[in-house]
């Protein structure tokens, strides 16, 4: 199976080892493979006795078919062990009745990018094998949190890559912040910008579409790779939680063989859900897929208008992962369903303007499968509430705007298929604001909250947060966005 880029105007039809090194198409566009493989009711079926490395095994061999299934097996018992993920990588926990959460929060960084993270580092590696790549990948990563940290801790010490993240100084929680500042390895760097998520999501764009930088890095004998969401090694090992959650579902009785099951899903660049989407296309039983925002609910006016408008007010939340007005993932989805050319006059549109709207056709086309909603700061908190007071579920701030959106939905359409809604975080990742909601008195330091939760909750603090505030501080560089690229240049000449 090759990809090709979701604009079309570069040409290149890649393997799947060199869009992993690659990262980004060669026009700005992102990579999708030329066809989408089949899964079985059968198959789905025999999943179910599997573990989840080798579920993982199965799934991503029918789309990175020059990695051999032993080679997928191996890294996929590699990521998903028991040491990263004690007590299982994506467990399926009913909240109340009729809607499941997936909690993709037990690997070592207590977030869903884990999930892709811990594997994606192993396929690069293997990448830089099949392509005959002698010179050193430098990974430029923009985190609204969680995806900064999960990379520097999936491609820590790794040969032949070295790392450098950039997050908005302000917009992410203090625990977060933390994780970051305080990352080991000999071969990462955390560097923080003044501005949004956006504004470093944009700087890396240019940078990695920046000729004269990427003539600099050859010439130190480095190349640019991506550990984001644009970056298919990310994106593709999300889609075996669906199926896992389904073959959990299916195992425990809570469905038949073939009933479909609908999914919610807190996001803001729009990757997770757009990989719940590729599963449906794949044949997985899903039914209608509900994109969560926050207030930030650019996202739930595009699904609901057709027009997507970045020219609005950029909020900081509670969920900082979703504090995002450029969502990236986006874009496959418009292929999908508008096409390469048209994808290519929107993407354009919004570089230029802001602003591009779909056409009707095209809109139908995405109504087929989505629909959005968006909650609140106040809503956020009363749903953290709700959860812990009636049904003992303890959610994070991301979930919690997860867990109102698909009420609302099932509220609106009294559609009552069984419903999973992805949890993203530990709720002792965002503690300070989960205390806060649940009616405590927030602390002065954010990391304090981490123990008041657990005394309130009964519950253990999430294990890669332990002892947080004691280890050593190594990153506290802040920098304006539009300094990143010397920023790069500096520390590729270390």
């Amino acid at each position: 199976m090759n990809y090709q880029s979701t604009r079309g105007r570069s040409g290149e039809s890649l393997s799947s080892a060199q869009i992993i090194k690659q990262g980004l198409a060669l026009d700005g566009g992102l990579f999708i493979p030329e066809s989408i493989p089949t899964l079985s009711l059968d198959e789905i079926k025999a999943l179910c006795s599997d573990s989840y490395p080798e579920r993982a095994a199965k799934i991503l061999s029918k789309f990175l078919t020059d990695y051999t299934y032993d080679e997928l097996l191996s890294d996929c018992k590699a990521a998903y062990c028991e040491s990263s993920f004690p007590g299982g990588a994506a467990p399926v926990v009913k909240a109340k009745d009729g809607i499941y959460s997936l909690e993709l929060w037990h690997g070592p960084t207590a977030a869903f990018k884990d999930m892709a993270l811990q594997i994606m580092p192993r396929l690069l590696s293997r990448a830089l094998v099949k392509t005959g790549e002698k010179r050193t990948a430098l990974i430029l990563v923009a985190t609204s949190g969680d995806t900064g940290k999960a990379a520097l801790e999936g491609y820590k010490d790794i040969d032949g890559i070295r790392m450098m993240v950039f997050y908005p100084v302000d917009g992410v929680s203090r625990v977060q912040k933390m994780q970051m500042a305080t990352q080991t390895g000999s071969n990462v760097n955390v560097t923080a910008i003044r501005g949004n998520f956006d504004d470093a999501q944009s700087g890396v764009k240019r940078i990695f579409s920046d000729a004269d930088a990427v003539s600099f890095l050859d010439g130190k004998g480095h190349f640019f790779s991506s550990a984001n969401s644009i970056n298919w090694g990310r994106l593709a090992p999300q889609i075996v939680y669906y199926v896992s959650a389904y073959c959990d579902l299916l195992s425990n009785g809570d469905i038949a063989l073939g009933d479909k099951i609908n999914v919610c899903v807190p996001t803001g660049n729009f990757g997770n859900i757009f990989a719940a989407y590729l599963a449906k296309l794949m044949g997985l039983p899903l039914g209608k897929l509900v994109c969560a925002s926050n207030q930030n609910n650019i996202l739930t006016d595009f699904l609901g208008t057709g027009r997507y408008d970045r020219n609005r007010d950029f909020h900081c939340t509670m969920s900082p992962s979703m504090d995002i007005l450029i969502s990236s993932n986006l874009e496959r989805l418009l292929c999908f369903t508008a096409g390469k050319e048209k994808t290519a006059e929107y993407m354009d549109s919004l570089a230029a303007t802001g602003v591009y709207e779909v056409s009707s056709d095209v809109k139908a086309k995405i109504d087929e499968s989505f629909c959005g909603y968006y909650t609140d700061e106040d809503e956020t908190s009363a749903t953290i509430r709700k959860y812990y007071a009636s049904y003992g579920y303890l959610a994070d701030t991301h979930t919690a705007v997860a867990l109102c959106a698909a009420e609302k939905y099932i509220a609106e359409s009294n559609d009552n298929t069984p419903m999973v809604v992805a949890s993203t975080a530990s709720p002792y990742k965002f503690a300070a604001d989960v205390c806060k909601s649940l009616g405590m008195e927030k602390p002065e330091d954010d990391m304090d909250a981490l123990d008041m939760l657990s005394d309130y909750s009964n519950t253990e603090i999430t294990y890669p947060l332990r002892g947080l505030a004691e280890r050593e501080v190594r990153f506290t560089e802040v920098i304006d966005a539009c300094d990143m690229l010397d920023a790069v240049k500096k520390y590729v000449v270390k």
